[in-house]
Parts: C-alpha cells; structure tokens; sequence
C-alpha cells in the first residue's frame, strides 16, 4: 500500500512540473533561452 501511496504522490509532482513547463513555455519562457524567448531572436528554436 505505502508504494501506491508513494508513485501516486510522485505522479502528482510531475503533472504539476509538465503542466508548469508547458505554461511557461506558452507564455514566451524558457529555462533554455534565459527564461525569456519573446527576445532570443529564434536562436533556441522557439518563437
């Protein structure tokens, strides 16, 4: 039972990770580009 408890836990840590990246990534930020693609100049692969 306390493995259930744990890799459940552990699955709710990474959704909320993902779901974090995918909003900054949406909203123009970037570990990748300096946490600021709106002015990387596409050198990163985002626009």
């Amino acid at each position: 039972m306390g493995t259930v408890v744990t890799a459940a836990i552990l699955i709710c840590i990474v959704g909320f990770v993902v779901r974090k990246m995918i909003r900054d990534k949406k909203s123009g930020k970037s570990l990748q580009c300096g946490c600021d693609c709106k002015n990387c100049a596409g050198r990163c692969g985002y626009k």
